[in-house]
């Protein structure tokens, strides 16, 4: 009986797509990431033009979005690692317990993957590896990579999730 009480707040209706969207999120993100730095070599080519709104890049954030808090030792990139694996096991228990739907499992899984992905580069190379630069006009946006673009998608998702009626409440009579 603990077994199966246990397992219930571990694995809920829609874990298994959030778990599906979680995985291929971080195995995108983490093969990219390898492919930039070893393969391709970003980091010995510099800045690479590859339309007038966007050029590849290599950037190490030693801190989190737009470099804020900057933790240039390792104990602080463990600090701000752990800080994204406890963010995702809290993300997991929302999917296991909360999530009530296909969208919602999948921004809940595009933010887990992007989380760990990021966290992964923490430990392994002393930052987070960004390589997309978008810029127009003399503008120039932050450098971001895949689970940056995961987190934000998946954020948007949640938005749009809490903020759209679901077709279960449209057809509830008022």
């Amino acid at each position: 009986m603990t077994t199966n009480s246990s397992a219930r707040w571990l694995w809920g209706p829609y874990s298994g797509l959030g778990l599906a969207v979680f995985l291929v999120t971080l195995i995108l993100d983490q093969a990219h990431k390898w492919w930039m730095l070893n393969v391709y070599d970003i980091a010995g080519k510099g800045r690479v033009y590859v339309a007038p709104f966007l050029d590849l890049v290599y950037v190490k954030n030693i801190g989190i979005s737009y470099s804020l808090f900057d933790q240039e030792s390792f104990a602080g990139q463990v600090m701000l690692a752990a800080f994204g694996l406890a963010a995702t096991a809290a993300l997991w228990v929302w999917l296991a317990k909360g999530a009530t739907g296909r969208i919602l499992a999948v921004s809940l899984g595009l933010i887990m993957g992007g989380a760990i992905g990021n966290a992964i580069d923490r430990l392994v190379l002393g930052g987070v590896a960004d390589f997309f630069s978008l810029h127009a006009f003399g503008f120039y946006w932050y450098v971001f990579n895949i689970a940056d673009v995961a987190i934000v998608a998946g954020v948007i998702g949640l938005l749009y999730d809490s903020l759209v009626p679901s077709r279960k409440d449209a057809a509830k009579p008022l």
